[in-house]
């Protein structure tokens, strides 16, 4: 068989030094034939590709090492599962299973929650649009509300009233810890005084109890020491609004935002090195809680982790089915997924690896996604050999974020499934077809096409 031309291109050898993508030339030399003894072939012929897989016991192992990281350093300890970061329903039910509640952002959150089976009570109900209806929702149902703003104080006096009785709330504050830019949008400001004037205005109300403390200072955190001013503050706070009104903390909300072993972009160490393990986070935090609180205090300290827990047990596994040269010589890779499964790839460099050895040079390459979009890019300098039509990359770790800011976008969504910890496989997300995307759609009767005889 004769082989297509290709011109010539002259290329620069990099031999193993880091270049300015912070990335080692070896790094795509790596192979992976498999997830949890399951072939990426089987898989691919099975469920077909693009396919993102799952690790039943890569969340199982981070979850038990996360929480015994804190509960082994603080006698009073929950974690909430943040449903933002992947509300799959398999995802959601294992963090349950392991002893997560729910912590949810919006009333869809909420609804998701409690159709897989978690009481209001075992709901933590954050963010910043709480409809009223989802609201007296949860105040009916026990959840535990933390309020972002002053209208929803006023929504929730209005609940009170009509109940009869009084309402416990938390509060969210936002604060300075360290970390810039602040997250100031959300909360009450804890700084300026807006935090002590809402519970003033709480406390004369007389309808509403405020028994918790809120905060989440950000997202992939790397600085421990930004919890401990975080806690720090929010102790110190809590005694004082005991003092003044008598409201009692009887948790501490401490958010989320620990990092997983992604690497940012134009961070050149590696996720190993720049990332601080969870032990750290761990000592930290309750050490800064063992300084600020009074002697025999033990407030539940609430943790709302997510992308920590999932992002390691996520796999999307592509095919490249086109190879070409750019204008300036770049070798460039067409895979089969691109953004639009990989949102995360516009602020994250994931790991690349083979399912098979492939011989030759590498070169700094372009792997594109099938999207007719020029930014659909997955990655835009990685070190590859060639790599010929049907050789498939495995990107990770991909589990947080990806599966709720996916787009049904030029491409159907494809199948998920998930690896269990006795080895077997389990559609937990059906591959869409034309009926999923049509099926709310409605078509005006003078727009209808002739049908062909």
């Amino acid at each position: 068989m004769k082989l297509a031309y290709e011109k010539p291109v002259i290329n620069k050898l990099r031999s193993g030094l880091m270049n300015k993508f912070g990335w080692s030339p070896a790094y795509a030399r790596k192979v992976r034939t498999n997830i949890d003894g399951v072939s990426i072939d089987d898989l691919v012929e099975r469920y077909g590709s693009p396919l993102f897989v799952y690790s039943e016991r890569t969340a199982r192992q981070r979850y038990r090492q996360m929480y015994n990281a804190f509960s082994t350093r603080y006698p009073n300890v929950q974690f909430g599962w943040s449903y933002k970061t992947n509300y799959l329903q398999a995802v959601c039910a294992l963090m349950h299973q392991e002893g997560a509640i729910a912590e949810v952002v919006s009333a869809m959150e909420y609804d998701k929650a409690r159709a897989l089976g978690m009481p209001g009570d075992q709901i933590i109900f954050n963010g910043p649009h709480k409809p009223y209806a989802a609201l007296e929702k949860a105040v009916s149902e026990g959840a535990v509300i933390n309020i972002d703003h002053l209208d929803e104080i006023v929504d929730l006096e209005t609940i009170a009233k009509k109940l009869g009785r009084t309402v416990h709330v938390g509060m969210r504050l936002n604060l300075d810890a360290g970390i810039y830019p602040q997250w100031s949008r959300f909360g009450f400001n804890l700084e300026s005084g807006q935090a002590l004037d809402a519970v003033k205005r709480m406390a004369s109300g007389g309808k509403l109890k405020l028994n918790g403390l809120h905060c989440h200072i950000g997202t992939f955190i790397m600085d421990p020491q930004a919890y401990a001013r975080e806690v720090e503050k929010m102790v110190k706070f809590g005694y004082e609004i005991e003092d003044a009104f008598g409201f009692g903390m009887e948790y501490l909300d401490i958010g989320g935002g620990f990092p997983s072993q992604s690497r940012l972009k134009g961070v050149y160490l590696p996720p190993e090195v720049a990332i601080p393990n969870i032990d750290e986070y761990a000592e930290t935090i309750t050490t800064a809680l063992s300084h600020a609180l009074k002697p025999g205090d033990f407030p539940k300290l609430i943790i709302e982790s997510g992308r920590a827990l999932i992002d390691e047990a996520g796999y999307l596994v592509t095919t490249v089915v086109a190879t070409k040269r750019l204008v300036d010589g770049t070798r460039a890779y067409v895979a089969d997924a691109g953004v639009n499964l990989l949102f995360t790839a516009f602020w994250y460099k994931f790991n690349v690896e083979l399912d098979r050895e492939a011989g030759g040079v590498n070169e700094t390459s372009v792997i594109y996604g099938p999207l007719c979009m020029n930014i659909d890019a997955i990655d835009e300098g990685i070190q590859l050999p060639p790599l010929k039509r049907g050789a498939r990359l495995i990107f990770s770790p991909v589990g947080a974020y990806n599966n709720t800011q996916w787009l049904q976008f030029i491409e159907y969504r494809p199948n998920v499934v998930l690896v269990t910890t006795n080895g077997e496989v389990e559609v937990i997300r059906e591959a869409e077809d034309l009926s999923d995307i049509q099926r709310r759609e409605r078509l005006p009767k003078h727009l209808e096409l002739l049908k062909k005889a």
